[in-house]
């Protein structure tokens, strides 16, 4: 423990363990304040508690009496105090208490203690073997019969960040008491001492109002409030130790020992047109995009204006309220525009004049725009330089050329966050950054299967294999699945060369390479998880997760739905509703009744959380919210 910290022990007995660390914190600047729940009188009837007291006071600590550790915040002499750290000592409710008591006593303790819990600071609780229902406990109870201390400290917004040996070697003066309210100890020989801190409280869901640039005309649009935490995250930016950029820089850097790859660093739109998804097949299936409904289109827009600027995508109104509207047509006015709510925008038809925007599924169509216009480039300037040089310097220049007509001995590369409306599973992800990598190389040279060898050589490590199926490569591991495909393309005017392209999925690859478990947590923004990545550990260094064992929760959910049902608009209201806790959605039952032109659904979704601390409470309030949302967007009947 560092210097100038508050200790807070709370259930004493004897106080023979708050004496011993007064003499393992002697010389620093720890201050120990030891409590328990007896009166004076009764407390000193614990053989050895007088000179434990003592041994307190002498130290500098503070001892109290009458302090129930469930009432923290009532206590008057503990008012105004904050500690670093508050330590109870094997919990009892006392004489024969069964399970179910002493979980009550586990939750009012921790909505009590985080009352006095400075920011930062951490809750430790020693639990007899197999009492706290995790897996470090050897062996593990049923979690009926557990005190179930994960989800208990749930309750208090607190996650377990550490877990270890109770270490009664360093207390050498510590005589455990109070087993069934005797002098008795508790079995402390493979007791375990469990270390809670403070969860990061819930983001919820809202739309976010956005103004681009999209093929020379200024829209505004709304973001669909369950994609809000994934907008201007900034993972990929060049001082960034996020995961994906560490991975993104070890796969470039391995692919530049045999070809150097030259990064776009142009800004670009997060909205894309239907001709242009058409027009470079990026083999998207259309019921998996985002289509947005544009609140306003300017035609007069200034295309003078330099591309980073026209394309910086910003939102113009930061925050909205996630409930706009009571029903799937109603509509409210923003800043005089008619706008709609995001669930019902997934109702587009793509074919139709109000579909032609989607929330780009793939980087491919703004790259190979891009490079069309480099090439436009070039060549422009190649045929300028070739008219007013001499014949030996068309010789060199012709040379140096041998890239024309799109043909290069480099690959270009691009990456940013895409957008995927899938339906929600353990591995599918709504937002994800792709890497894209593409080159213009000899036919010959089979440039397809030599760039997939070299990626498999960089990624079999960590799992990854290619399969070739038809049209492609397809990298694949276990159990995220595919995490990236290699294609070819044919070259306009050159029959000689192919255009190769492979796009990876940098997020599953970050799952993968710092094995991760669950892509959630590459969202989080809990700065104990960056913290891990500061030192630029290389790939195949393990993530310590800073929220062990969380318990899933499941709730089931039923209801009538009119004669047209899509799916993914259910999908989109759990993910916003859950504020994405859901990582599981079945389908369990369906009927449709034979008179009425209804259906009814029952669908089981388990909630669970890697990054926050998830109760039955909370869990259950998602839930409830989640029923409320339906009935007002989908105008479904919850039975």
């Amino acid at each position: 423990m560092s210097p100038s910290r508050a200790v807070l022990m709370v259930g004493e007995g004897n106080f023979s363990f708050s004496a011993s660390a007064c003499q393992l914190y002697s010389g620093s600047e720890t201050s120990v304040t030891a409590t328990c729940l007896q009166h004076q009188e009764e407390a000193l009837r614990h053989e050895g508690a007088a000179d434990n007291i003592q041994t307190i006071k002498d130290s500098g600590g503070t001892v109290l009496f009458e302090v129930d550790c469930t009432k923290l915040g009532e206590c008057a002499s503990l008012q105004s105090h904050l500690f670093d750290r508050v330590v109870f000592n094997f919990p009892h409710c006392g004489r024969k208490s069964g399970v179910k008591k002493n979980r009550e006593l586990l939750r009012n303790f921790f909505l009590s203690c985080v009352q006095v819990l400075a920011e930062g600071g951490e809750v430790h609780v020693s639990l007899c073997n197999g009492q706290g229902g995790t897996p470090a406990d050897q062996p593990k109870r049923e979690w009926h019969n557990s005190w179930q201390a994960v989800a208990m400290a749930a309750e208090a917004d607190l996650i377990l960040s550490a877990i270890h040996r109770f270490e009664s070697d360093k207390h050498q003066s510590y005589k455990c008491t109070g087993y069934r309210s005797q002098d008795k100890g508790f079995h402390v020989e493979k007791a375990l001492v469990h270390v809670f801190t403070r969860s990061l409280p819930y983001t919820p869901a809202h739309l976010l109002k956005m103004e681009e640039v999209v093929e020379g005309e200024k829209v505004q649009y709304e973001i669909p409030a369950e994609l809000s935490d994934y907008i201007f995250r900034r993972f990929l930016c060049s001082h960034s130790v996020h995961p994906v950029k560490l991975v993104q820089d070890f796969l470039l850097e391995g692919l530049a020992k045999k070809w150097p790859v030259s990064m776009m660093t142009e800004t670009i739109p997060f909205l894309l047109t239907a001709k242009q998804l058409q027009t470079h097949c990026c083999g998207i299936d259309s019921a998996q995009c985002y289509w947005i409904h544009l609140l306003q289109k300017d035609l007069t827009s200034d295309t003078d204006t330099s591309a980073d600027k026209e394309n910086d995508p910003r939102p113009t109104e930061t925050l909205l309220p996630a409930c706009l509207t009571s029903g799937k047509g109603d509509r409210v006015r923003i800043k005089g525009v008619e706008s709609f709510r995001s669930a019902c925008s997934l109702d587009i038809d793509p074919e139709g004049e109000s579909g032609m925007h989607m929330l780009r599924p793939s980087l491919l169509p703004q790259m190979e725009e891009l490079l069309a216009k480099k090439e436009a480039i070039i060549n422009a300037d190649r045929h300028g330089d070739c008219e007013g040089s001499d014949e030996s310097e068309g010789n060199k220049k012709d040379e140096a050329c041998g890239s024309c007509n799109g043909v290069t001995s480099l690959l270009y590369g691009i990456s940013g966050v895409v957008f995927r409306n899938v339906p929600i599973g353990l591995w599918a992800m709504p937002a994800f950054h792709e890497l894209l990598i593409q080159g213009v190389f000899p036919s010959e040279s089979e440039p397809g299967k030599l760039l997939g060898e070299k990626l498999e050589t960089l990624l079999a490590p960590f799992g990854v294999s290619i399969v070739t199926e038809q049209g492609g490569l397809r990298l694949k591991a276990q159990p995220v699945g595919l995490v990236g495909k290699v294609f070819a393309s044919d070259v306009s005017d050159n029959n000689n060369h192919v255009r190769i392209t492979a796009s990876l999925n940098l997020d599953l690859l970050a799952v993968l390479l710092f094995s991760l478990p669950d892509w959630r947590l590459l969202w989080s923004h809990d700065p104990r998880f960056l913290k891990q990545f500061s030192s630029h550990p290389s790939p195949g260094t393990p993530f310590h997760p800073f929220c062990l064992y969380p318990e899933p929760f499941t709730f089931d959910i039923s209801f009538w739905t009119g004669p047209t049902w899509e799916e993914k608009n259910f999908h989109a209201v759990v993910r916003e509703a859950s504020c994405g806790t859901v990582e599981q959605v079945k389908l369990i039952d369906r009927f449709s009744h034979p008179d009425l032109s209804q259906t009814s659904y029952c669908y089981r979704l388990i909630y669970h959380s890697h990054t926050h601390a998830l109760s039955h409470t909370r869990a259950l309030q998602f839930h409830k919210h989640l029923e409320t949302l339906l009935s007002s967007r989908l105008q479904v009947t919850i039975r």
